[in-house]
């Protein structure tokens, strides 16, 4: 029987089903996870299933796409790292393993203005902190055209792949790559922080599927509490950021964990696709008062 697109990923959602492998880094479910595998490796748009989900593949095509799908399942890697490619807002990133797979809640915010209450004209200097390989560094360039910005990791290999990203969208005369321990080589003030720091706990870092110990610990580890990086950013960043100047920052599941830690923080929780407890928002004044 002749195999189609759309069969391929039926046949691939089942077998990435029984192999019970763990979704997250981009796909939330087996099917697309198994589109996205077959599309990529047909060469086929990702975003135009509709029109090629009657479009025969052919035999050798065929054992490509089932050599990717075994690939997925014996080695555990994310999809992401295995086409070298992440979307986030309809942007597409290169990735490897060198750099966590972009996945942050914070481009959801960049891309409907959430938090443009709080900025102005005054908003002229942009640090991403923990920036990976570069996506919200990117997202934040694109979204404001006259900002320049601070892209800032302690990892040389992931700031290796930010270049790959920040030359690839053009942006090299805006954004600027800093290797640097937390806050500690930035170069303030900064108007805006965005940062999506290691915040796992660990408890849950013992308990995390095999496709994020693939990820580089360095960015997901956050200490006994998922808080120790955090401490140190809210710490030093008055130093860095006026009064007027906002932190966006990342927790995930975290948002008891910072509560304990931070009692009487005055902060402002923005709401996500994931719900109201992944992304908070704080002030350089409140932060002044901590």
């Amino acid at each position: 029987m002749t195999q189609t697109v759309l069969s391929l990923i039926e046949a691939g959602a089942a077998q990435l089903d029984a192999a019970r492998v763990a979704y997250g880094h981009g796909t939330a479910n087996a099917f697309d996870e198994a589109a996205w595998l077959v599309l990529w490796r047909l060469g086929l748009p990702l975003d135009a299933l509709d029109d090629v989900a009657d479009q025969p593949v052919a035999p050798e095509a065929q054992a490509a796409v089932q050599a990717l799908l075994d690939q997925r399942i014996a080695t555990r890697k994310p999809a992401a790292y295995l086409t070298q490619e992440a979307w986030l807002q309809g942007v597409p990133f290169y990735v490897d393993e060198r750099a966590i797979v972009p996945r942050s809640f914070i481009a959801e915010l960049l891309a409907d203005g959430s938090f443009d209450a709080w900025l102005g004209p005054h908003t002229q200097r942009v640090l991403d902190l923990c920036t990976g390989n570069g996506s919200l560094a990117v997202l934040a360039a694109m979204a404001w055209p006259d900002v320049t910005v601070d892209a800032a990791d302690i990892s040389p290999d992931a700031l290796a792949v930010a270049r790959i990203n920040v030359d690839r969208h053009g942006l090299a005369a805006r954004i600027r790559l800093l290797q640097s321990d937390g806050l500690a080589q930035t170069e303030g003030p900064y108007d805006l922080v965005l940062c999506n720091p290691p915040y796992v706990n660990s408890a849950s870092m013992q308990a995390l599927p095999a496709e994020y110990r693939a990820e580089p610990a360095l960015a997901l580890a956050g200490g006994a509490d998922g808080m120790d990086f955090i401490r140190g950013l809210l710490a030093g960043l008055s130093a860095k950021m006026p009064a007027h100047g906002v932190l966006v920052l990342e927790i995930g599941n975290e948002r008891a964990y910072f509560e304990a830690a931070f009692a009487g923080l005055e902060v402002v929780w923005l709401e996500t696709s994931a719900g109201d407890d992944q992304v908070l928002l704080v002030t350089g004044e409140a932060l002044a008062n901590l």
